[in-house]
C-alpha cells in the first residue's frame, strides 16, 4: 500500500469548542523515539513545503495540472484510488482515506440534513490527494496552505524556522506584508500554495460542477488554516471571502472531528452518494 504523510492534523491551531485530543501540539515536547521521529518527519515535510513553494513553483504545477489530462475517472473511481493512501502522520486515523471522507460526509450528513450540496462536499473535499498516488511529493499535496507572493503571516506553522531558503523571501516583491498583492484584493486573485485544495477547485471547475459557491470555497480553502483557524490574511480578503469564511469554519468542525472508531459501510452508503455525484458532478470528469 502506498502511504503519504499528511502533516496537517498535528501542528495547527486548536479551534474552539473542539475536542483537545485532536491535534495535540504536546507532541513536540513528548521525548519517546517514534514521536520524536513523527515529529521530525513532519517538521521535514513543511521545511520542503516553506523551502521550495514559491510563485514561480504554482504557476508551474498550476500549469501541470490545471489542464486535466492526467486521467479521466468518475468521482467514486477517485475515492476508491484512496483505498491505496493513509496519511501516516494524522494521530486520529490509521486507515485509507476512502474512510475519512466518508465519515466526513456522514457527520455533515447527520448535522445538516437538508444540505446535500454539503455532504458531497464532504465526500469529495479531499480527492486532490490523488496527485500523491500520481507521484507528486507530499509537500506540495497535502498540509496547511498559505499565500505565496507575500510574507507568511504569524500563524503559518513553523513560520520562522522553515522560510529561511525560500528565494521569494529575499525578493522584495514578495517579502513584505501585502508583497505583489493589494489590500483587500480578494482571495480568488491570490497564488496560494499548490496542494490538494486548488488542485481539487481546479478539477471541479473544469468539469463544469453545479456545486454551489459556498462547496467551491470550502474545497479551495479547507486546508488554509492560518486564515479560517487564525483569523490571519483577513488584508487580502474581500467582502465576499468574509461571509464565505462561515461556510469554511462551518466545514471544519466536520473535517477534523468526524474521526470516528466505528468505521463506515462504504458499500451500504454509496448509493446516496452516487446519486450526489449525478447530480452535481455526473459521469467521466478530467482529471
Amino acid at each position: 500500500m502506498t502511504t503519504i504523510l499528511d502533516p496537517s492534523p498535528v501542528f495547527r491551531p486548536d479551534m474552539e469548542g473542539c475536542d483537545p485530543n485532536f491535534r495535540n501540539f504536546e507532541v513536540c515536547n513528548q521525548n519517546s523515539e517514534e514521536t520524536n521521529s513523527h515529529t521530525d518527519q513532519v517538521r521535514n515535510t513543511y521545511q520542503l513545503m516553506h523551502t521550495h513553494q514559491t510563485v514561480d513553483f504554482v504557476r508551474r504545477k498550476m500549469e501541470h495540472w490545471c489542464k486535466l489530462d492526467h486521467a479521466q475517472l468518475t468521482m467514486l473511481e477517485c475515492l476508491e484510488e484512496l483505498n491505496n493512501l493513509v496519511d501516516e502522520s494524522d494521530p486520529d486515523v490509521d486507515v485509507p482515506n476512502i474512510y475519512h471522507a466518508f465519515q466526513t460526509a456522514e457527520s455533515v450528513r447527520e448535522k445538516h440534513p437538508d444540505k446535500d450540496w454539503l455532504h458531497l462536499t464532504g465526500l469529495i473535499h479531499d480527492a486532490g490527494k490523488i496527485m500523491a498516488i500520481w507521484g507528486e511529493p507530499q509537500w506540495c499535496v497535502v498540509g496547511d496552505t498559505f499565500p505565496t507572493g507575500c510574507q507568511p503571516a504569524e500563524s503559518v506553522v513553523f513560520r520562522h524556522s522553515t522560510f529561511q531558503d525560500n528565494p521569494d523571501m529575499k525578493d522584495p516583491k514578495f517579502n513584505t506584508k501585502l508583497g505583489m498583492y493589494e489590500e483587500n484584493c480578494g482571495l480568488d486573485k491570490v497564488l496560494m500554495s499548490w496542494g490538494h485544495d486548488e488542485y481539487m477547485y481546479h478539477v471541479l471547475k473544469g468539469n463544469n460542477t453545479k456545486l454551489p459557491e459556498e462547496a467551491l470555497y470550502v474545497i479551495r480553502f479547507h486546508s488554509f488554516y492560518p486564515w479560517h483557524g487564525s483569523g490571519d490574511y483577513d488584508y487580502l480578503c474581500n467582502n465576499k471571502d468574509r461571509e464565505m469564511l462561515a461556510w469554511v469554519k462551518e466545514f471544519n468542525k466536520f473535517d477534523l472531528y468526524s474521526k470516528a472508531d466505528d468505521l463506515p459501510d462504504i458499500e451500504a452508503l454509496k448509493p446516496y452518494y452516487q446519486g450526489l455525484i449525478d447530480k452535481y458532478i455526473p459521469g467521466k470528469l478530467r482529471w
